[in-house]
């Protein structure tokens, strides 16, 4: 049975918080399907947990137990066996504003009710920062036309703090069978693939300004906090050449110049986390794997390297000399204080 929207949410050892995500889901109602992908758990209850919302909710919860793959593995088992027409990925530890989601039920319906489905609806998230008990909303009011369905040519400009994160999209589930999305395994930070690579399929899109997602920012276990992402600055250099090697943004300018020009932005983004790591990590290994990566982008597109090598951004966390490797460090420190982004 065909479903409106498959919430597809990975778990993994997730049983002290999983129970607050699913239950803001089930709120959606019996036209929405839940996938709850066990990574593997061992450590807690969270396959059990699983099974009793299974059990529980049969017209709604799935549940797919699986041998640990990762983030990005739960993200291809709930593609894989959605009978959503719509997809959004919500992590174990977020939530849904219960009153957004019924708006964002509500027109989905509608599209599908017309005959004139989108292919991407976006709304807008909500960091709950826990070390001071703050939030801050991501809007997109400054970029996409609110309430009307439109193209990549009705964009505006992005704030260098905006990005389409994987908290803000709701793709058409075809869109990303078209594109063949899938994820690699055992790696963090695969939802800036998920996001980015299937962006050039997309033609219709809608805008809800409403606070949908709850983003739970600041546990000192989160792959997003500094020092963890320290420890795994490999697997952002894993998504960093995945995401260089999917894309000819040439081929995508030719048919919009603006959704070129915002994906080239994201893709410079990614430059910059990863060698502003490789940089406080300092040791001549990570130098290296910093130069390496240069050159790999220069190879595959001297013209892209050309135009990212100098852009503000990722030049000022690539300086030469230790001298530009602590401004560069310096520079990051003020732009994590300002945007508060892990």
């Amino acid at each position: 049975m065909e479903k409106l929207i498959t919430f597809a949410v990975p778990c993994y050892n997730s049983a002290a918080y999983m129970d607050h995500c699913i239950e803001t889901l089930l709120q959606g109602g019996e036209d929405i399907e839940i996938i709850l992908v066990d990574d593997g758990s061992t450590k807690d209850d969270t396959p059990a947990i699983c099974d009793r919302y299974a059990e529980q909710y049969p017209d709604i919860v799935r549940v797919i137990h699986q041998p640990n793959g990762g983030h990005g593995e739960g993200v291809n088992q709930g593609i894989r066996n959605a009978s959503g027409i719509y997809y959004k990925v919500v992590d174990s530890d977020d939530w849904l504003d219960v009153d957004a989601l019924h708006k964002v039920l509500d027109k989905l319906r509608q599209f599908v009710r017309d005959g004139k489905l989108v292919d991407l609806m976006i709304a807008n998230y909500v960091y709950e920062h826990v070390e001071d008990n703050t939030q801050r909303v991501m809007s997109y009011r400054n970029v996409f036309p609110v309430g009307r369905v439109f193209g990549w040519k009705h964009i505006g400009r992005f704030k260098p703090s905006q990005y389409l994160l994987m908290h803000s999209v709701i793709y058409r589930a075809q869109i990303l069978r078209d594109c063949g999305l899938e994820l690699p395994k055992h790696t963090f930070y695969v939802d800036n693939i998920f996001v980015y690579e299937p962006l050039p399929l997309v033609k219709n899109i809608y805008y809800m300004d409403v606070d949908l997602y709850r983003y739970f920012i600041g546990r000192a276990d989160q792959s997003v906090n500094e020092s963890v992402m320290m420890g795994r600055v490999d697997q952002q250099l894993r998504v960093t050449y995945h995401m260089i090697d999917a894309i000819d943004l040439g081929e995508v300018a030719e048919k919009s110049k603006k959704l070129a020009k915002y994906m080239y932005n994201y893709l410079a983004m990614m430059m910059a986390i990863s060698s502003i790591f490789l940089t406080m990590e300092g040791s001549p290994e990570s130098l290296g794997k910093r130069t390496r990566l240069w050159e790999y982008l220069r190879t595959v597109s001297p013209r892209l390297y050309g135009r990212m090598r100098y852009f503000a951004v990722p030049a000022a966390t690539n300086l030469p000399t230790a001298p530009g490797r602590r401004l560069s460090i310096a520079l990051y420190r003020i732009a994590r204080k300002i945007y508060k982004f892990n």
